[in-house]
């Protein structure tokens, strides 16, 4: 019994982790009760998507929106309507019985929307997501969030941080209500251009892959329909990383391979949940709208937005450079005069596969076979793309060839694998391949 509701936990002995750490689904059960109110303070009053790992860490998840049709009467859940007109009914956690409901079934993400369940159109939270590329250090992710916090202060609000549990870390802003998802994006747009440009060298905000290096500050968390793992959420790490809430006095020499499943638990009982206060001084937007209003004044206009929503009023093209057309036409340059035309980069897909493993695998199978190649490449040509289809992930792997005299770069080849679980989708929808 959880806090009067009997909860099953089926195949408690399962191991979720087998690489590094071995922790059964039990032990995943433990762990969460030993945090709930820490993780609950995260996701209560939120609908959350179901992020399902039925094979374990190592296998393949998929995201799974509407509420299982069998569940505890106790559940309740809320219909969310998403960008593209369907709707869905999802769940919303509670207490500490719902928390290990969801992790029975394989959550061993947390993935709630940034909404409470009395008001769907207008977050509460803005999320800022610092994304590494390859070869980034993570001394820099750190630096970089401590530029967040700074620009945060100066346009009054408060981040509070915390490490991702893979490569990175998420700051999210407790904030008032008022605002649409929309509005909530454009000032998530405005701080990762403000904290471009303080560390140029470090930071991006640029959408397309191709055109980032270091740290990119992913505004599209903030678009709807769109989800971030939230505090104390474990992760698909060989360690069993834990996406772990931080002071800020902590940032600067915190390693995220210290916060794992075996290790917060303790940390918890000992420090408390650092989040704790988060509720208490939710702030306002405006100072970033403003900042927003002068970007666009100077020629900044809307960034892309992920794909699968509809084309914005404002928005750049929606195709990465590499495949945009090389000279703009004249309409084009007319209306918007103080665009820069992109480089096109020279790229190629080499692996597509479900499994990341797999995918990587392909890449070294890749370099070996153009060894002279390979070894003209930064670390940052490497571009690896996580994918999400509606109920899927996979892996997709490029490599940016800008670095290899023309004269030498291949043509592309069969991406090897190539494993997109998009692709049937896409025939029975008449859909092409992109």
């Amino acid at each position: 019994m959880i806090e009067g509701h009997e909860v099953r936990v089926t195949h408690p002995e399962k191991l979720y982790f087998t690489k590094q750490a071995k922790i059964t689904k039990l032990d995943l059960v433990r762990y969460y009760l030993s945090v709930s109110s820490g993780a609950l303070a995260g996701i209560r009053d939120r609908p959350i998507v179901l992020k399902r790992f039925v094979n374990g860490a190592d296998g393949e998840a998929f995201y799974q929106k509407r509420a299982p049709t069998e569940r505890p009467s106790w559940l309740r859940t809320v219909t969310l309507v998403f960008p593209s007109g369907r709707t869905a009914e999802e769940l919303v956690i509670d207490n500490a019985a719902g928390l290990v409901w969801i992790v029975n079934l394989g959550c061993i993400e947390l993935h709630p929307h940034p909404v409470r369940s009395s008001d769907l159109d207008h977050p509460d939270e803005l999320r800022i997501d610092l994304d590494p590329g390859p070869g980034v250090e993570w001394s820099s992710v750190r630096l970089v969030a401590l530029q967040v916090k700074a620009v945060l202060g100066e346009c009054g609000l408060q981040g509070w941080p915390k490490t991702s549990g893979s490569r990175g870390m998420h700051v999210n802003v407790r904030i008032e209500p008022r605002w649409t998802f929309t509005e909530v994006r454009r000032a998530a747009l405005a701080l990762s251009r403000a904290v471009e440009r303080r560390v140029p060298a470090l930071a991006s905000s640029k959408w397309w892959k191709e055109e980032r290096h270091g740290v990119f500050l992913d505004y599209n968390q903030n678009a709807k329909d769109r989800t971030t793992s939230s505090a104390y959420s474990v992760r698909p790490m060989p360690d069993a990383r834990v996406s772990a809430p931080l002071p800020w006095d902590e940032v600067a020499d915190c390693d995220p391979a210290a916060f794992t499943v075996s290790t917060i638990p303790q940390r918890f009982r000992e420090i408390g949940d650092p989040h704790a206060g988060m509720d208490d001084a939710p702030g306002s937007l405006e100072l970033l709208l403003e900042l927003a209003a002068r970007d666009e004044a100077e020629g900044l206009g809307d960034a892309p937005w992920p794909p699968h929503f509809r084309k914005m009023e404002g928005e750049a093209p929606r195709v990465s450079p590499s495949r945009a057309k090389s000279t703009p036409s004249k309409t084009a340059s007319e209306k918007s005069p103080k665009r820069v035309p992109r480089t096109i980069m020279p790229l190629v897909v080499i692996a597509n596969s479900p499994s990341e493993e797999a995918a990587l695998a392909g890449l070294e199978r890749w370099k070996s076979k153009h060894g002279q190649i390979a070894a003209l490449l930064a670390a940052d040509d490497v571009l690896v793309d996580r994918m999400r289809g509606r109920s899927s992930t996979w892996t997709r792997i490029r490599v940016n060839l800008r670095h290899v005299p023309e004269e030498m770069r291949p043509e592309q080849e069969d991406p090897d694998p190539d494993d997109d679980p998009t692709r049937e989708y896409r025939k029975r929808s008449g859909q092409k391949k992109g």
